[in-house]
């Protein structure tokens, strides 16, 4: 009876558990399945808004060099320079033509103006879009725009720059189809040989068209979101909360939706909200913003973007696996209660321990109630469960340690210890962009020995690799603890300076690198010197990318060597002189084009030719 009574308990604590536990996990799979398919479509709405700023970013970059090519024509500087918008001129003509067929093949471009820097920022050529196609302005219709932010900003800028004005409703006189159509400007300077601004190319783009255009291929269900840098409605499904700022009703995006404040402050670059959280701004909905800088760094102009997307539409699957779930439940509660009466009959409490034992192998308190002691089959059981544990554990402190050691010889030279190419670049990296969020500077310095070859070959290998040990404790020796000494491979070492003292100390570290590297080295009795030649370059003035960094830190490192040894140079150093080289060079030879032509008008004239000094 008392073992009768002990498996009717147990079978149904076994039943009971089996439906509580298939009823949690119906319940869990619904709702992770919820979760899962809100994640799905917050991960895609996210990736489809992502590519589609990218895709506004290209396309704005892609007018910006339409800017830059109208621009950098021949015609467009002499005429620039040349007319004064007075009277025909064969080269206004044939630049208009180049407009008229720029503007035939882009659809999306309202206007297009060369306007000059004299007369106020006159229009010489100016091309508007029409209902009816394009429409030339000429004569008395052509305007004085200097006044305007995109002319006189745009010729204050240096050539090859691009201003982007903000996006705003088109109100400029005159502007046919652009009239009250929201417009996106970019402009670019126009200049001579001289490097002299003469003039401006300006084009305007029909934004709402270029959004159409980019949108075309965006699921039907999709609503999109689209705000300027003040947080103003370009784009919203409600066309009355559009352009808000030019009816005198601002609607702002991060009003309407507050979780996307942080992107207009620019502390985060995206954001994801769904309707599962209550909040009432996005009930019903699954929405994803980023923000997406344009226009390059000009003017710090960006946009916030959108996509939202019905919770219903997403939720779909889910209330069909819903009901499938429920069947499955009372299935699995049905099994779990048969089975429970199976299972009970066969358990016993010293089967329960080791089983218990055998799930948690690696907690103390359940080795402690193992039945160690028993003489039985059990106990051997037993026994066998805590040799195994002990086994195991010590197998996978092995492993631990020596997974260790192979992530340190895999970013670390293995004779130096110093670290090697690839965690010095990563670190390089990481650095940089540190730089860049600080406003700081860092500087590079690319240490070749002189003489090592020489050492190598007189002593050889292993007082070679003595010597690279020496000279690695040298370097380390006259750093910073917060400096970064690496070994590229072979003679060739390679220094990180960091923080505000990177452009100050440099050349003196590099004098202190260059003195210690000079001391004699006692390597087994015998008495050498080393020597080094060191390349230095700077971030940013020298570059922004790390390999661009290494190379010209290289570069520099070559020039000094060949230069003269144990010296460094900068980088800075090596552009300038070689642009003192290339000046003289270009002065030699106009000096002997001069003598040519005298000697060729002497020669006609039949006069002797001049001694030359």
């Amino acid at each position: 009876m008392l073992h009768r009574g002990l498996t009717f308990k147990l079978s149904v604590l076994l039943a009971c558990i089996g439906v509580l536990a298939s009823g949690a996990t119906g319940y869990y799979a619904y709702r992770a399945n919820r979760t899962m398919l809100v994640n799905e479509a917050q991960h895609s709405l996210q990736t489809s808004t992502e590519l589609l700023g990218q895709r506004i970013a290209v396309s704005i970059d892609d007018v910006a060099a339409d800017v830059l090519v109208l621009a950098t024509l021949p015609s467009s500087v002499s005429v620039a320079q040349t007319d004064d918008g007075i009277g025909p001129n064969p080269g206004r003509e044939r630049l208009a033509q180049v407009y008229s067929s720029f503007m035939l093949h882009h659809p999306e471009y309202l206007q297009v103006r060369l306007i000059t820097q004299q007369h106020h920022g006159l229009e010489l050529i100016r091309f508007d879009r029409d209902s009816d196609g394009l429409v030339r302005v000429e004569g008395n219709d052509l305007q004085e725009k200097a006044q305007f932010p995109y002319v006189f900003e745009t010729l204050a800028f240096s050539p090859g720059r691009i201003y982007t004005s903000p996006i705003s409703v088109n109100h400029e006189y005159g502007t046919h189809a652009a009239q009250g159509r929201p417009t996106l400007r970019l402009g670019t300077p126009i200049a001579d040989a001289r490097g002299t601004v003469v003039g401006v190319v300006v084009l305007d783009v029909d934004l709402a068209g270029m959004l159409r255009r980019l949108q075309s291929d965006l699921p039907s269900d999709y609503q999109v979101y689209l705000a300027n840098e003040w947080g103003d409605f370009l784009v919203h499904p409600d066309p009355s909360k559009t352009f808000g700022f030019d009816r005198g009703r601002r609607v702002l995006m991060q009003d309407s939706f507050p979780i996307t404040k942080p992107l207009f402050e620019q502390h985060r670059n995206d954001a994801l909200v769904h309707g599962l959280t209550g909040s009432c701004e996005v009930a019903g909905h699954v929405l994803a913003f980023v923000r997406r800088p344009f226009g390059g760094s000009e003017g710090n102009r960006f946009i916030v973007l959108g996509l939202a997307k019905p919770l219903e539409d997403v939720l779909a699957g889910a209330n069909q696996l819903g009901t499938r779930i429920i069947r499955m439940v009372l299935v699995f509660s049905a099994l779990s209660v048969l089975l429970a009466i199976l299972f009970a009959r066969a358990l016993t409490k010293p089967l329960h321990l080791l089983a218990h034992a055998a799930t948690h192998l690696f907690a103390e308190h359940a080795m402690h109630t193992l039945p160690l002691r028993r003489t039985d089959e059990i106990g051997v059981l037993a026994r066998c469960f805590e040799r195994l544990r002990r086994e195991i554990r010590a197998q996978m402190d092995a492993l631990h340690s020596k997974q260790s050691e192979l992530v340190h010889l895999a970013s670390h030279d293995a004779l130096t210890g110093l670290p090697n190419r690839m965690l010095f670049m990563q670190k390089l990296q990481s650095a940089i962009e540190e730089a860049k969020f600080r406003g700081e500077g860092l500087a590079v310095l690319f240490v070749d020995l002189d003489r090592f070859k020489q050492i190598n070959d007189q002593f050889g290998h292993s007082v070679g690799d003595k010597v690279l040990v020496a000279v690695a404790r040298r370097l380390q020796d006259v750093l910073y603890a917060g400096d970064v000494v690496a070994r590229l491979g072979g003679d060739e070492f390679i220094v990180l300076i960091e923080g505000p003292r990177a452009a100050e100390v440099t050349p003196a570290i590099a004098a202190v690198i260059l003195e210690a590297l000079n001391e004699t080295l006692t390597i087994d009795g015998n008495s050498m010197t080393v020597g080094a030649s060191i390349g230095i370059s700077e971030f940013p003035h020298d570059s922004g990318n790390a390999e661009e960094l290494l190379l010209n830190a290289d570069a520099a490192m070559y020039a000094a060597k060949s230069g003269g040894r144990c010296a460094y140079l900068r980088y800075r150093d090596l552009l300038a002189m070689r642009r003192d080289e290339q000046a003289e060079q270009a002065r030699e030879l106009a000096r002997a084009q001069l003598a040519q032509a005298r000697a060729a008008q002497d020669a006609i004239e039949g006069r002797e030719p001049e001694p030359t000094a």
